[in-house]
């Protein structure tokens, strides 16, 4: 999720973000005190007052900065959008940038939580933004594998939907058994998918973000769908494994490179499958 500039269309992307972030200030001072009935994640002392500022913080920090971020206004837009109807929620960022300051003001009074595989890039963003939730995270696939991944999973039983699950399920390659607690512990309401990296054949690519999604999502209790938001539907590797896990019919809208998805938990569903197929 780093950032590269884009000196043609920065001045634009960077006053849509200051009006999508400063519209969302002014809707959360209006919900008020109210806003504390419906979080998700349980109460916490000042919430109201942190929110506001992280969000005013994130306005500062575009009203200033020479980077844009790497997903375009259309795609942000998408994302802004449920985050408007569904904060404040459990919103978990596979990835860390200098946009993750904006993610994290679009919900305020939630938790939002990214993951980052570097962990000198994770030091080099909490620096500027310490208010940021944020951990590093260890990989143990390569997208070299991706191929041989796909054609393996349906033989490895802890892999298939009827007992997918992932905190220690080391016997499927596609699990990630490396997130802390945090991850496991909680029930995420939407789900972002722009990292690991995924454009050279040693990076870890995002076969295991995907599947991991897709698991969390049909394992959600909670009534109401889960939202996953992947970036990159450009790449074979991203395409492949979306169409696989999350599911074509799930596909609620996409612009660009982004794909949204809204996923039911698996005990809503009723497909005729008997829970052979993710799809």
């Amino acid at each position: 999720m780093n950032l590269r500039p884009f000196p043609d269309r920065k001045i634009f992307i960077a006053f849509s973000l200051l009006a999508l972030i400063g519209g969302g200030l002014v809707v959360f001072s209006f919900i008020g005190d109210g806003t504390s009935q419906l979080i998700c994640t349980g109460a916490f002392d000042n919430f109201q007052s942190s929110a506001a500022s992280m969000q005013l913080r994130a306005i500062l920090h575009y009203a200033t900065s020479k980077t844009v971020p790497q997903q375009s206004f259309d795609e942000i837009s998408i994302s802004f959008n449920v985050l408007k109807s569904t904060s404040p929620c459990n919103f978990l960022v596979f990835g860390l940038g200098h946009d993750s300051l904006m993610w994290a003001s679009f919900n305020p009074g939630g938790v939002t939580l990214f993951l980052e595989e570097d962990p000198k890039w994770v030091q080099a963003i909490l620096k500027d933004a310490p208010d940021l939730k944020a951990v590093n995270v260890k990989y143990r696939t390569q997208l070299s594998q991706a191929d041989d991944l796909m054609k393996t999973y349906r033989s490895e039983p802890e892999c298939s939907p009827t007992k997918s699950y992932i905190r220690g399920n080391t016997r499927c390659r596609l699990a990630l058994t490396g997130l802390p607690d945090a991850v496991y512990d909680k029930e995420w309401d939407i789900i972002m998918i722009d990292a690991p990296r995924g454009w050279f054949a040693e990076a870890p690519g995002r076969m295991g973000a995907i599947y991991s999604a897709a698991v969390m999502a049909r394992n959600r209790k909670k009534p109401g769908v889960t939202h996953v938001f992947l970036h990159d539907v450009d790449r074979k590797v991203e395409k492949a494994y979306a169409e696989e896990f999350l599911c074509r019919k799930n596909r609620k809208d996409g612009t660009g490179r982004l794909w949204h998805f809204e996923i039911p938990p698996a005990w809503n569903v009723t497909d005729g499958k008997g829970g052979t197929s993710f799809c």
